[in-house]
């Protein structure tokens, strides 16, 4: 039997809500991702962030290989039930693949894209 809450959300006809992961300490957006029906039932059944991959086309645990679990605090949704938002702790102070705290790590400056945000740990390290 589905959850109620879980039919509260506006999924899309691909069964997915985005999700944003915002740094429960100091705000700062770390990543977006997708969310489905069992990602989010796991996210909150066990207080860690689970999300669907698209290009890998199954669940995945955040942290499953990096180490880089993020511990959820609180989970909302938006005025019309279609985004996610968790407020999370990240371990070891890396949400992103390229080995950043954020996965916004690029701002627009004029009409370049420039890399704010240093490489914290090599990717090489984290993905064996």
């Amino acid at each position: 039997m589905t959850a109620q809450w879980l039919e509260a959300i506006q999924w899309t006809a691909e069964g997915l809500a985005p999700a944003i992961a915002q740094d429960a300490a100091s705000g700062r957006v770390l990543m977006f991702a997708w969310m489905n029906r069992e990602a989010l039932a796991k996210t909150q059944a066990t207080g860690e962030a689970h999300y669907w991959s698209r290009s890998r086309g199954k669940l995945w645990h955040k942290g499953e290989e990096s180490g880089h679990v993020q511990k959820v605090k609180s989970i909302r949704i938006d005025c019309d039930a279609d985004v996610i938002l968790l407020a999370i702790a990240q371990d070891g102070g890396i949400a992103c693949h390229t080995g950043r705290e954020s996965c916004f790590y690029r701002e627009l400056a004029g009409d370049q894209w420039v890399e704010k945000d240093a490489v914290l740990k090599d990717p090489r390290e984290i993905y064996k």
